[in-house]
């Protein structure tokens, strides 16, 4: 027995529109996603400077009184002050790298003959080992390589120069919209909920919803200028292992700085950041001097579980209030996601995904007071 269903032409419409609209939007997202990022990522610096920019505010305000043009100045010096650091930092670690590298280039021929006897002592281990021409077995595989390496070098090199060319850009897409958000940000923030108001109908809904933005993005200030605060300790205490280790074994005394440069900027990634810091210092150390690299990666190894459970919980304290699962989680999704950039801010979006869960039941209480 079959059935008639019957309806009118509007109901048949929209049951057709929402799923085709809600499809148009997922579809634009998914075109929009690297510029989505820029966005987000501007946004997300921007509230990272907001610490910064108040100290300069508070600076001026002593020196030449309340002003409302100060705000601008702030924002401009804060934002100039942390470009001209970024820059001097990497400017001081690239030159040390690469003549480290150079060096250990140099005195590698040296180094083969005194640490394995040169192909003589090479052969040797061959035969005992059953093999009767090492070195020519090991020349007939680096010669294979090279010739895959330089069979794809060509196309790698376009890759590499297009990819290069994309990143300038995003770079400098966010940095001019990193300073425009901090001039702007707070009119556009202001002119927002002045917009969403509606008199005395939902002024509870938005005081609420104000409060929750506010709390979020002093989730994100709070975290940042925290976790540059133990990366700059972090940075003090390589440099000073390193200072003292030329001391005795050798190296030169200039690599502390680039040294404590290098752990102090890979902390910034969460979880990873300081075993990876501490590693890439290790294996430049050992390039000059074995000796040097293993103390430094004791000592250090030792801090770093001093740190890890005393300076980072005093500094850090209860700011986000997440356990370490949660963190890890957010840490590893963020990573899967957006790679480095995500394992960087996967740790305050989970914060900030906690005051929403945590501000939830207010949420609740404004709408229907409204």
């Amino acid at each position: 027995m079959s059935k008639i269903i019957e309806g009118d032409t509007n109901s048949y419409v929209k049951f057709w529109l929402v799923p085709l609209g809600i499809g148009l939007v997922l579809l634009f997202l998914y075109q929009a996603l690297s510029g989505l990022i820029i966005i987000g990522l501007s946004i997300f610096l921007a509230l990272a400077l907001k610490p910064l920019v108040k100290m300069v505010d508070n600076f001026f305000t002593k020196i030449f009184g309340k002003n409302k043009k100060h705000q601008t100045a702030s924002a401009v010096l804060a934002y100039l002050i942390v470009v001209v650091v970024i820059g001097g930092i990497l400017a001081i670690i690239g030159p040390v790298v690469v003549n480290e590298t150079t060096k250990f280039i140099q005195q590698a021929p040296e180094m083969f003959e005194k640490t394995l006897g040169g192909w003589e002592g090479i052969n040797n281990f061959g035969k005992a080992i059953g093999i009767e021409n090492l070195q020519n077995e090991i020349s007939n595989a680096l010669g294979t390589l090279s010739s895959s390496i330089f069979g794809t070098l060509g196309e790698n090199v376009i890759a590499s120069v297009g990819g290069f060319a994309d990143v300038v850009m995003k770079l400098m897409l966010v940095l001019i919209l990193t300073l425009l958000f901090l001039l702007e940000g707070p009119k556009l923030v202001a002119t927002f909920w002045r917009s969403v108001s509606d008199g005395d109908e939902n002024k509870h809904r938005v005081a609420e919803s104000k409060k929750v933005v506010s709390k979020m993005a002093g989730v994100i200030s709070t975290y940042v200028s925290r976790q540059i605060t133990v990366a700059a300790i972090d940075g003090v205490a390589s440099g000073l292992i390193v200072f003292v280790l030329s001391l005795f074994t050798g190296i030169e005394s200039t690599l502390a700085i680039p040294m404590g440069m290098i752990t102090m900027i890979f902390y910034m990634i969460p979880m990873f950041g300081q075993f990876i810091g501490g590693t890439l210092v290790t294996l430049i150390l050992l390039f000059t001097s074995p000796l040097a690299a293993i103390i430094f990666a004791v000592i250090y190894i030792i801090y770093a579980q001093i740190e890890n459970n005393i300076i980072s919980p005093k500094i850090q304290g209860n700011a986000l209030r997440l356990p370490a699962v949660t963190i890890l989680c957010a840490v590893i999704i963020g990573m899967y996601m957006f790679g480095l950039l995500g394992a960087i801010i996967a740790i305050p979006i989970a914060g900030c995904i906690r005051v929403l869960i945590d501000e939830y039941p207010n949420i609740k209480a404004a709408r229907r007071l409204d």
